[in-house]
């Protein structure tokens, strides 16, 4: 063939014919490398930057998971709570990916001699109470560090120089000046160190004393603060071509202009995050997106950028959202749809109880420091290590004004095995879901950094202040001070609930008149406005209050009055806004009655997991909120001395406060009464005007009427003029139709015992009509006597206030004796006539109407006033009786119902309580539970058990709940004999 031998001729294909260039192909080796020496290699040499700034190489298979790296470097650093942290690399077009555990690693690092991986916190959590080891604290501290350095956490530059003051004081200690100085010189901790240079200086002087440990508690409390917590930026422009930047936390989703929030979509409103191409999709739930379409889209540079945003965002939902991991789903055999990624590590909560429960031996950790005294002074460049013991260095003592230091230091001995951590309290934020121990020092307690004015008031030099209380009392104007805080963070959502999202509502389908619009919002937007700036400013002092632990902490941080007064001035400026809620819910109620649109809007605003109270209970919260302020004042005045130095303010806020409630006393009481008429005027069928002028509410709750049949349910309610019971609706609705009306006026009510052999019975003799009822316990019939009677004399004295009832069979019959009207049969049962009732639609069963009803108890107009009084927000723990774990919860109490939220921020409950009829009490022996602080809730066979933070919270929530439940005043010893 002409060919030599040992050779083979080279075929040309139809591109290389037609002149086009022979490609080459992308080459994976290293330069120099050949092929037979990549093949020869049975390791990849990585390098992974720490967080401390030193570079370890690990040889891992090519072929192996990333996991396989991950476990290496966890058990490098002896890493307990890794879950927290992952490895980064930065891609081609520099933004940063993380490396997949599920993936090969030779797919992930393409060139591994010139990729250098670094360590990095891969979970913000809210508070750093929950992380509960001193070594993991240590690698967030370094881990802000960089984001400082990096001008990836922006902020205000007094607070910047307080983190780099805390920072210096856990590398080299206590101040020196000229050491300082050197230190500074030769390590930069800011972007344009020199400018604030004085300013750390300045703050480091306060911190002597303080242990590294501390220093960086200090560090992610002030960090946790900062609008920028923990927030990666992933540019991207809206439908509209406007630049924005995405970012997700354990809240959900975040948009971002420039540097300002404008947007967050939290995990509780999404339905399904998913992208395509480009194209990044929010679905959000049809009954929570508000003003926003139904699925928002986003458009980000690249496929690849879209596709690691949305991967971040899925391990985010994962982690903090869920209690357990999800499951691999199975692989298709012909065809795959999407992606398959999912997060493959423990969820918050599972690391939370692995770390708390498993008895992990902890072993001893070192700071690498990058200079140190000894070295500053030897100028070398060694790099001694400190040994910081966790057990023996953390305090033991509950007062946040403690002037001893937070931690006991240890500088010489070797680190002990370090125990696991109790459970941390976030309310600071969740944001912040938690409820801590309350042997937890002031230092750890939730809190930030405060704005510049507050810093600079509490930083700046200026004459000595008076030494802040000490012991107990000052403990107790910590927590009073932390609910007013949490109590605050409830109200300003329950006032959003208005402002924003029955606004968006009615909007959105055009139903308001613009006349009710503008009366309505007029006086609710410059109230939201108003405590909003007052959230601000208490959860800034807070901030402050928690973080001053140490003996130079001045008086001005641990008060609270001086910002009260402030307000409470201020809100004399409202009080036309709050004399006008009851026109607003007048009108409001009149405009709804006339039907059509608002009408419509309301029924099903109403029925939206955000609307979790009645709606016009809302526009009562301003004016009850007062009420509240009042109370919290009073016990701080009852607990300072009169030389304390927050006394004068606090009993002269409590005096502002006292003349706007007096001002508001009668508008209260109408406004209250007016949105009870209201309330039940939607929930009963068969009354057209309930609500008439004159008319108030007395007492409402179910009462055993004797009929033909015997015994049966019926709801009464009982108003200054009439009487009115009813039975339940119809299956599928939950309002209650009106049987009977009874007019007060020639009344009569005996005791009926005797005469019937019915326990806990008594006779209603009225003008046309005699009824015998029973009640469900001696003083349910005490209560329902008294009333009655008083109902009656205040009915004499007043004016007859005619109720219609459409239909002639629900008319009062013609007047019989007592023995027949006992025995008749009334037209009570489900195929009587139902009027209007149908297709009405599901009304909330937490009212007290219906709680009432299931219950077998009643709520009188003074239960409702009292319950005012007794609003409580928090974290708490909750056990059910047959459960181990205990979960953590933000719980809300208003209306006599517990609502739990998994944090503060979330939208809508997830579940509710309704508490009447509960007993609240201490567990017992047999209930096995052996902590502190805990609680016990029963009815029937429903127990939970419930774990607050302190001794104070612990026994506010007792008060409170005794109160709604099973108080003197509405259940003593002898009921349940009874």
């Amino acid at each position: 063939m002409g060919e030599i031998e040992g050779t083979y001729r080279v075929l040309q294909t139809p591109g290389t014919r037609l002149g086009a260039q022979t490609l080459a192909g992308v080459s994976t080796l290293e330069p120099g490398q050949t092929l037979s020496a990549k093949m020869q290699e049975k390791h990849l040499h990585i390098r992974v930057k720490l967080l401390d700034n030193t570079v370890e190489i690990f040889d891992v298979e090519p072929k192996r998971d990333g996991q396989a790296l991950l476990t290496q470097v966890w058990r490098h650093l002896n890493l307990t709570e890794c879950d927290y942290f992952g490895l980064e690399l930065q891609h081609p077009r520099s933004y940063w990916i993380w490396l997949e555990p599920m993936k090969p690693i030779i797919r992930q690092v393409r060139r591994p001699k010139n990729t250098l991986l670094r360590l990095a916190v891969k979970f913000f959590p809210p508070d750093p109470g929950q992380l509960q080891e001193e070594f993991t604290r240590y690698l967030f501290a370094l881990q802000l560090k960089r984001d400082l350095l990096e001008e990836r956490l922006p902020c205000a530059d007094t607070t910047a120089a307080l983190l780099a003051s805390h920072l210096l004081q856990s590398e080299i200690g206590d101040y020196d000046e000229t050491l300082d100085r050197e230190h500074l010189k030769a390590n930069e901790y800011l972007p344009s160190q020199e400018r604030f240079l004085e300013k750390i200086l300045e703050f480091h002087r306060k911190h002597t004393g303080q242990t590294p440990a501390e220093s960086d508690f200090q560090v992610l409390e002030i960090a946790r603060k900062l609008e920028m917590y923990g927030i990666r930026f992933h540019p991207a422009s809206d439908r509209e071509g406007a630049r924005i930047n995405l970012a997700v936390s354990h809240m959900g989703v975040l948009v971002f202009q420039g540097t300002t929030k404008i947007n967050t979509f939290n995990w509780s409103r999404v339905r399904k995050l998913s992208f395509k191409r480009k194209r990044f999709l929010i679905k959000l739930h049809p009954e929570v997106r508000g003003p926003y379409q139904d699925t928002l889209e986003f458009l980000l540079g690249s496929r690849d950028e879209c596709k690691n945003f949305w991967k971040i965002c899925v391990e985010y939902h994962t982690f903090f959202r869920l209690f357990d991991q999800p499951k691999a789903k199975a692989k298709a055999v012909f065809f795959s749809r999407g992606s398959s990624f999912r997060y493959s590590g423990r969820t918050q909560k599972q690391l939370v109880d692995y770390v708390r429960d498993s008895g992990v031996k902890r072993v001893p950790y070192e700071r690498r420091h990058s200079k140190t005294r000894a070295s500053l002074r030897a100028l070398t460049a060694d790099l001694p290590r400190q040994s910081i013991s966790f057990t023996e260095g953390m305090r033991t003592s509950a007062s946040p004004a403690s002037t001893n230091a937070s931690f006991y230091s240890v500088p010489t001995s070797p680190l002990a095995p370090r125990g696991p951590c109790d459970f941390k309290d976030s309310s600071g934020s969740l944001t912040e879901p938690q409820a801590p121990d309350a042997k937890r020092p002031a230092a750890e307690r939730s809190g930030g950094a405060a704005a510049d004015g507050d810093a600079r008031r509490a930083q700046s030099p200026g004459p000595p202040a008076p030494q802040p209380c000490q012991g107990p009392a000052a403990d107790e104007a910590y927590f009073i001070a932390k609910e007013m805080l949490a109590t605050e963070r409830t109200y300003l959502k329950d006032l959003e609930v208005l402002t924003v999202w029955f606004r968006s509502a009615v909007v959105r389908e055009d139903a308001m008149p613009a006349d009710l619009m503008t009366l309505l919002f007029s006086n609710i937007d410059p109230i939201y406005e108003f405590h909003r700036r007052f959230l601000r400013e208490v959860e800034q002092r807070l901030a402050l209050w928690e973080g001053s632990s140490n003996t130079h902490a001045t008086a001005g941080h641990q008060r609270i009055g001086d910002i009260l007064l402030r307000n409470m001035h201020q809100l004399k400026d409202f009080t036309s806004c709050f004399q006008r809620h009851d026109e607003v819910l007048s009108e409001l109620e009149k405009a709804a009655r006339r039907g059509g649109k608002l009408a419509a809007a309301c029924r099903a605003f109403e029925l939206q997991r955000v609307c979790y109270l009645p709606l016009n209970a809302f526009l009562l919260k301003p004016v009850q909120r007062l009420l509240h302020y009042r109370l919290l004042l009073s016990r701080l005045c009852g607990l300072y001395a009169p030389a304390h130095p927050d006394s004068a303010d606090c009993r002269d806020a409590l005096q502002a406060i006292t003349e706007v409630t007096s001002a508001l006393q009668h508008s209260l009481a109408r406004l209250e009464n007016l949105q009870k008429l209201t309330e039940l005027q939607r929930d009963l069928v068969g009354v057209d005007n309930l609500v008439t002028p004159g008319r108030e509410f007395i007492r409402e709750g179910c009462l055993h009427k004797l009929t033909k049949k015997g015994l049966q349910q019926r709801m009464f309610f009982l108003f200054s003029d009439v009487l009115l019971y009813t039975s339940r609706g119809v299956t599928g609705t939950s309002r209650f139709r009106i049987r009977g009306r009874l007019p007060l006026r020639g009344m009569l009510v005996e005791e009926g015992e005797r005469e019937r052999s019915v326990p806990h019975c008594f006779t209603i003799c009225a003008a046309q009509k005699t009824i015998v009822v029973a009640a469900s316990t001696r003083l349910e019939k005490e209560k329902w006597m008294r009333d009655l009677n008083d109902a009656i004399d205040m009915a004499k004295r007043g004016s007859d206030l005619s109720l219609v009832l459409p239909g002639s069979v629900l008319c009062a019959p013609p007047y019989r004796s007592s023995e027949a009207a006992s025995l008749e049969q009334e037209a009570e049962e489900a195929g009587g006539p139902h009027g209007s009732l149908e297709g009405q639609g599901q009304r909330r069963a937490n009212t007290t109407v219906h709680v009432c009803w299931y219950r077998n108890t009643s709520v009188s107009r003074a239960d409702h006033s009292a319950a005012v009084e007794n609003q409580l927000s928090g974290y708490l723990l909750r056990k059910f009786k047959n459960s181990s774990g205990w979960q953590k919860l933000w719980v809300v109490f208003t209306n006599f119902c517990l609502f739990f939220y998994k944090t503060h921020q979330d939208d809508h409950p997830l579940a509710s309580l309704p508490l009447l009829g509960y007993s609240v009490s201490v567990p017992e022996e047999a209930d096995g539970v052996h902590k502190e602080h805990v609680f016990k809730l029963q009815f029937k066979s429903h127990v939970y058990f419930f774990r607050a933070e302190s001794k104070y919270t612990f026994e506010r929530w007792m008060e409170v709940i005794e109160r709604a439940s099973s108080s003197p005043a509405r259940a003593g010893p002898s009921e349940a004999a009874a």
